[in-house]
């Protein structure tokens, strides 16, 4: 199985649980994988460097909203982030010119701190909002991910979404524990019916909560680990 790895929510606040993250997937000889940040948090210097110094060991970097935090105000984004995303769906509250702005706005924080021009944008969630996939291609972005998969953006091509099986471990309580190890076992094995890379996710406390085995064995099951950009039409 081939199996692309991200480590979603990198901010300041949560830097020292990624750290631990890819220390301990280094000792399972896990190649550089891609960071999702976060841009609108409070990044000092310190903060920056970090994120340099893991760009000069291999890792990517890739766009993931910009305060990854809402009080959700429409009565579906409310019924979502009571049974999915909490509030952090940002994009379920935004108009199409909203969401475009809040993607720009995302990539040139990167430019602004000297980091790489990221090509990926992942909303938090996963949650894109309403907003035409053509409407996409007036972002910097190559790629957006979505729940079904990716949607790989070109000037010349209309955006097309390759469908791609997603595991997540963010069990923080009994439902969710059933629920995803359940939705994790389907995934896997969907991604070897279809002969499909395994996109697996993980949040920062995702060791520390219930179903960590079931990451660690499905980790245990991948052959080679791709990045993004291998998926790039």
């Amino acid at each position: 199985m081939k199996a692309i790895i991200s480590i979603h929510d990198c901010m300041p606040e949560t830097m020292d649980k990624i750290q631990y993250i890819l220390e301990w997937l280094k000792e399972r000889n896990i190649p550089p994988v891609t960071l999702l940040i976060v841009p609108g948090k409070n990044w000092t210097e310190q903060h920056l460097s970090q994120l340099k110094k893991y760009v000069q060991e291999g890792y990517t970097l890739a766009a993931h909203g910009w305060h990854h935090h809402v009080e959700p105000k429409k009565i579906l984004h409310r019924i979502h982030a009571l049974i999915i995303s909490k509030n952090v769906a940002e994009h379920l509250d935004l108009d199409e010119q909203g969401i475009l702005d809040l993607l720009n706005r995302s990539h040139q924080w990167f430019i602004q701190q000297n980091l790489p021009s990221p090509s990926l944008y992942v909303p938090p969630a996963w949650a894109l909002g309403a907003i035409n996939k053509q409407s996409l291609l007036k972002t910097p972005f190559k790629q957006i991910e979505v729940t079904r998969g990716l949607i790989n953006l070109n000037s010349n091509h209309k955006p097309k979404l390759k469908t791609l099986p997603l595991t997540g471990y963010e069990a923080d309580s009994s439902f969710r524990a059933l629920f995803l190890t359940l939705w994790n076992q389907f995934q896997e094995k969907k991604a070897l019916k279809k002969a499909l890379p395994l996109r697996i996710s993980i949040h920062p406390y995702d060791l520390n909560l219930p179903i960590a085995h079931q990451l660690e064995h499905q980790l245990s099951s991948v052959e080679s680990f791709l990045g993004y950009e291998d998926l790039l039409y």
